[in-house]
């Protein structure tokens, strides 16, 4: 299926993307502002936005909703990503309400490793240090939390949004059990789980974020499709309505 495709990818030169002006929009996002931020903004480390968390239907760790679903979603996202930030903000709510909240969509979250931090620098950690913030926070029962506030306090791709000390912060405004999360945090805990969640997006083919992989089943086949790009919850219904057609649900 066609669509536009509004994500960040990876792996194109500068030369390329002058050559093929045909090609997506999210791809001369992270080029253009890898060429021009040379230098992190600086930004006071401790200051965070407290909000209140999003509904999260029968969250359960990194995932919600109902595990008996007849559609699995995966989103593979990363919380510097600007257009996984809009997929988080204006298309979540919807898929939780009419799709998520009424047992059709079991949805998991699963990060790219360091994906956009090392398509701009190769020495920053900022993305894999954000995920395993969200998954020490799982221990706690509160991942959706913390990945709420992770998008929440977003400065820009690689400008300090997701420092150590900015992470603990974010944790310690949840009201998280500090010495809980630091014990984890710093042991790196989850560093074998934000790499896994790399390497199942390369084996889906995933090229880049945020990208939506389903999985279903017809007639004892298992079946997936991949939607790339925050697309408009148009786009998500269109082709939910059409796997729960196939399904016969």
């Amino acid at each position: 299926m066609s669509r536009n495709q509004v994500f960040i990818i990876v792996g194109v030169s500068l030369f390329a993307l002058c050559a093929a002006s045909a090609l997506v929009a999210g791809i001369f996002f992270l080029v253009l502002r890898s060429a021009e931020q040379t230098e992190p903004v600086a930004q006071p480390i401790a200051q965070v936005v407290s909000i209140a968390p999003h509904p999260r239907p029968e969250a359960n760790g990194n995932s919600m909703g109902d595990p008996n679903a007849p559609i699995k979603i995966e989103v593979f996202s990363d919380f510097q990503c600007p257009y996984c930030q809009s997929f988080h903000e204006e298309t979540e709510p919807l898929l939780v309400e009419q799709y998520i909240s009424t047992g059709k969509v079991h949805f998991t979250y699963r990060s790219m490793g360091n994906f956009v931090s090392e398509n701009i620098d190769g020495e920053n950690t900022e993305s894999q240090d954000a995920a395993m913030a969200a998954y020490c926070a799982m221990d706690q029962d509160q991942f959706w939390a913390v990945h709420d506030m992770l998008f929440a306090n977003v400065l820009g791709e690689n400008a300090r949004s997701f420092t150590d000390e900015r992470n603990k912060a974010i944790a310690n405004a949840i009201g998280l059990d500090m010495d809980q999360f630091n014990e984890c945090y710093d042991s790196q805990k989850y560093a074998a789980t934000v790499e896994k969640d790399r390497e199942d997006a390369q084996t889906a083919n995933v090229m880049g974020v945020p990208s939506f992989l389903l999985t279903y089943t017809v007639n004892a086949e298992t079946k997936t499709s991949l939607i790339e790009g925050a697309q408009p919850f148009s786009q998500f219904q269109e082709e939910l309505e059409a796997v729960l057609s196939e399904i016969g649900t």
